[in-house]
């Protein structure tokens, strides 16, 4: 009898470790990295993936900020991520859905060194305006009445790219 709980109790334990394990899993899949692999994009689909993309931006500068103070550009571009998630925020609203919970910093890594941290920025920004530019040629948002969200997406798109040019001036002082 024993070994036979022993037996179910060890299964169980299994069971639930692997549940968990796929469970951590689907961590990846938040912001621009959940937008490179969803191959059926919905109009809900594309706010969500870029407003978790914008919480984790926010969340990555100041965590970063947070080790190595505040500093440029770090501070700036984390006050033009609160802009753009309040843009999208009116936009949820607009259609009707709940705008989504900040939990961005489940996912961010603070780099070791203030230039990795540059680095870091530089490949966020890139992946982000990969997003804004695979929203854009959806063909799903090009009707008359997604005139807005064309507009929405081409506005943060061209955020990251000053965001980007800015880390690159970063980048360019090492």
């Amino acid at each position: 009898m024993k070994r036979t709980v022993r037996a179910i109790a060890f299964a169980l334990m299994v069971t639930l470790s692997l549940a968990a394990a796929g469970a951590a899993g689907t961590l990846t899949a938040y912001g621009n990295a959940a937008a490179k692999a969803d191959e059926s994009l919905t109009i809900e689909d594309m706010l969500l993936y870029a407003a978790q993309d914008e919480y984790f931006a926010r969340a990555e500068y100041v965590a970063i900020m947070a080790k190595f103070g505040t500093a440029r550009p770090f501070s700036n571009i984390k006050s033009a991520e609160e802009n753009h998630l309040a843009w999208l925020k009116d936009a949820f609203a607009a259609y009707k859905l709940q705008f989504p919970r900040d939990e961005a910093a489940n996912y961010v890594q603070v780099p070791s060194t203030l230039l990795d941290a540059y680095k870091a920025g530089v490949q966020a920004e890139i992946d982000n305006i990969a997003m804004y530019d695979k929203f854009l040629a959806s063909p799903l948002i090009q009707g008359s009445q997604y005139a807005d969200l064309r507009t929405l997406f081409t506005n943060l798109k061209n955020g990251s790219v000053n965001h980007l040019n800015a880390f690159q001036r970063q980048l360019g002082k090492y």
